[in-house]
């Protein structure tokens, strides 16, 4: 645990262990997220699966990333991970990001993955007005991530026809806003 660090952020008036709280459960809302968009992207199959799966394979990394970007930051403020993976997946901040009942039906397939990003961007907003002008480190790194879940949800609400995202699919590296905290 980095003390200094985390006696500036509750000097700054934040209760930290509900900030580690907050964090925890956002990392294992990464890391199941990551394993369930897994599930999904495996069953994107024929020709309207094909459409989805190169930007649901994006999303699964980048929230592998945004998982291994939380880990230290947790550390450094005195916090731990639970030692059960079971326990971890359970105090998820977001709902499993499920096959729906058919997983040939595209059109759900897709709504399962925007559900999944609009509680992201919930949380990490949520964080981020929790932390702005009082814990920098941890605001850049909501925000980050932050910016990369508007981009997921953006993606795949273009997809169900909600209208223009005015984003592009990334070639090549992944997690252009989180990537600092992965060096």
């Amino acid at each position: 645990m980095a003390k200094v660090t985390r006696k500036m952020v509750e000097d700054a008036g934040v209760d930290v262990d509900h900030l580690i709280d907050l964090l925890v459960k956002n990392a294992a809302a990464e890391l199941t997220t990551y394993y369930y968009y897994t599930i999904l992207r495996a069953n994107l199959t024929g020709l309207d699966g094909e459409t989805v799966k190169e930007i649901a394979e994006t999303a699964r990394v980048e929230d592998r990333n945004h998982f291994e970007a939380l880990v230290p930051r947790i550390y450094e403020l005195g916090g731990s991970l639970p030692e059960s993976m079971v326990d971890f997946h359970n105090v998820s901040g977001c709902p499993p990001a499920s096959l729906p009942a058919d997983p040939s039906d595209t059109m759900a397939m897709l709504t399962v993955l925007v559900e999944a990003e609009r509680c992201a961007v919930r949380q990490y907003t949520h964080i981020c007005n929790l932390t702005a002008g009082k814990d920098h480190r941890t605001y850049d790194l909501a925000l980050s991530i932050l910016n990369e879940e508007i981009e997921h949800e953006s993606w795949f609400s273009e997809f169900l026809g909600e209208g223009p995202s005015g984003h592009f699919l990334r070639r090549g590296e992944t997690s252009p806003f989180v990537s600092k905290f992965l060096r």
